[in-house]
């Protein structure tokens, strides 16, 4: 929800696109993609409604405004974020998940500069288009910060897609709790999981519903 209160200061656009003029004007392949793409519903509509809360919370949770005196502050105050979204009500696929990655590695190499992609999403099994565009995410600087996963299992002994992806931009991450300690539902891994984060109990934005409007909530 690049509208809400606590993220829209902080809401990226791509600068080689001119809103709603029906043309795709920097030549990716995506009309009118100011915000951002989302392939699993092919259009330019990035934010569908109070059921794109968990995209919302991990934006609130990276870039969520800090010392405006609403909501909560994000790790980093200052930072542009922009949406690739392939998951729907439906879930989504390996296929889209490769566009999304590629989508950003495009915009990168068209100038943009893209530091990271946050890859809070998991399930499949190994695919090598996927690690592919992960490859080609590295080969033009970009950071893949992936979830370990969400259950509880090793990820050393039952591999766990996209963190366990072998590439040297992927940096894998496990949830600990308020006290430091692996939250009980996190995937972990001596040699698989690069490091430990707060999530667990995470307080940050949502979309909510007010009447028939949906507005900025936490």
């Amino acid at each position: 929800m690049y509208t809400h209160e606590d993220l829209a200061a902080n809401a990226g656009t791509n600068p080689g696109e001119i809103a709603g003029n029906g043309v795709d004007d920097d030549g990716n392949g995506y009309v009118d993609d100011v915000n951002g793409w989302d392939f699993d519903g092919n259009n330019n509509s990035v934010f569908d409604g109070v059921g794109d809360d968990h995209g919302t919370h991990v934006a609130g949770t990276i870039g969520g405004v800090g010392g405006n005196g609403k909501g909560v502050a994000g790790v980093c105050w200052t930072v542009k974020l922009l949406d690739a979204k392939f998951l729907g009500s439906r879930g989504g696929t390996t296929a889209n998940a490769v566009k999304a990655v590629d989508y950003f590695t495009n915009l990168k190499i068209k100038g943009v500069n893209i530091v990271a992609t946050n890859n809070s999403w998991g399930g499949g099994g190994f695919s090598q288009a996927l690690l592919d565009a992960i490859t080609r995410a590295n080969n033009a600087g970009i950071l893949f910060i992936a979830a370990a996963g969400n259950s509880g299992t090793n990820n050393d002994t039952s591999p766990s897609y996209p963190s366990n992806y072998d590439s040297p931009n992927v940096i894998a991450v496990a949830a600990i709790t308020s006290t430091g300690a692996l939250a009980s539902f996190s995937q972990y891994g001596a040699n698989t999981v690069d490091l430990g984060a707060p999530g667990s109990g995470i307080y940050s934005t949502v979309p909510v519903k007010s009447g028939k409007n949906i507005v900025s909530g936490y």
